[in-house]
């Protein structure tokens, strides 16, 4: 008798909404800076209807609304196009080798650090110094700082990334987890945090040891549950930078074994906030405000991003509210 290998066809997300009892709550300036960012991202683009079709199903607007559910319509309207700005990098990332990263990362940085007198023909100069120049008159030093020091960071990740893909290194998980700390791209959006809220933090209170724990148990969390609402489109293509593939090549784990592995993982970010959040010391009436609502700030990003992952089409296309109830994945083939 011989025994046959099944390749498995599905798997069942563990359920992340119900162990994140956060409010979600939406920017009631939501539809306006979502049309308007579109417009802004479209405007002297070459988007075949493909692209297009795919940003009006990414919801990007929608993502912002959720995370910064305070913010006034500038401030949103300036987050918004840069989470469609972001959403766009990460795709030109994709595509990229390390030449290619390094030639973005230049243009963008240059335009960061010079936003009046850089100058480059390429699209993303022009996107980066309109987005930027729209933040600088109300965000603080610090806040301006920690944007472009996190972009950076990106960046570096970014071409480390780009790097592993090409020679066809699966990284081992503790080196993953570093990795993807900065290319999941949320550092410069804990700055847009401040932003959005008008807070003007000193350095020392934001690089205290509990306000930088907070901040990366809500990186991983909105990054780890990323990789696992994201992996089935993912493993479609071969792409191996997902935690569910470190995890499966790491522990010789089978896909629903390595999804429960990093779901437990994500359960227990959530449990690292909310002890953190219990050990926030104090710097003063003002700054403690501040501090409470850059915290709170982190808390809608965790629910937001956990409820959008099933509105937007980019992982599950048409079917996030079917999945969302079941919490049954069907694989995708891999393209040949």
């Amino acid at each position: 008798m011989s025994i046959v290998n099944v390749l498995p066809t599905k798997f069942i997300l563990p359920d992340l909404v119900s162990h994140c009892n956060f409010k979600l709550r939406i920017n009631r300036h939501h539809k306006q800076a979502t049309a308007e960012s579109k417009r802004w991202l479209f405007r002297g683009d070459n988007l075949s209807q493909r692209s297009r079709k795919a940003i009006h199903g990414l919801k990007a607007g929608q993502l912002t609304s959720m995370c910064y559910p305070d913010a006034g319509f500038p401030q949103l309207r300036v987050c918004c196009d840069f989470m469609n700005y972001l959403f766009h990098l990460d795709n030109l990332s994709d595509d990229m080798d390390k030449t290619g990263t390094k030639s973005t990362a230049d243009v963008v940085l240059n335009s960061l650090h010079h936003p009046y007198d850089y100058y480059s023909p390429a699209r993303l100069n022009r996107m980066t110094k309109d987005l930027y120049k729209r933040m600088l008159p109300t965000a603080s030093r610090g806040t301006s700082r920690r944007f472009i020091e996190t972009m950076d960071f990106f960046f570096q990740a970014v071409q480390v990334q780009a790097i592993d893909r090409a020679k066809g290194i699966i990284p081992d998980l503790e080196s993953y987890i570093s990795l993807r700390r900065d290319t999941s791209g949320c550092k410069p959006c804990w700055a847009l945090i401040e932003y959005a809220n008008n807070l003007d933090i000193p350095d020392e209170v934001m690089e205290h040891p509990i306000l930088q724990s907070l901040g990366e148990a809500a990186n991983d969390l909105v990054t780890w549950s990323n990789d696992i609402f994201s992996y089935n489109v993912e493993q479609s293509k071969g792409d191996t930078h997902n935690m569910i593939s470190v995890v499966m090549h790491e522990e010789c784990l089978d896909i629903q074994c390595a999804v429960d592995f990093v779901g437990e993982l994500c359960k227990q970010s959530i449990d690292r906030f909310n002890e953190n959040r219990e050990l926030i010391p104090s710097w003063g009436p003002k700054i403690d405000k501040d501090v409470a609502i850059y915290v709170s700030g982190l808390a809608d990003w965790i629910v937001g991003s956990l409820h959008w992952s099933f509105d937007t089409t980019r992982y599950f296309q048409n079917s996030g509210r079917e999945v969302k109830r079941t919490r049954v994945v069907s694989l995708f083939p891999r393209s040949k």
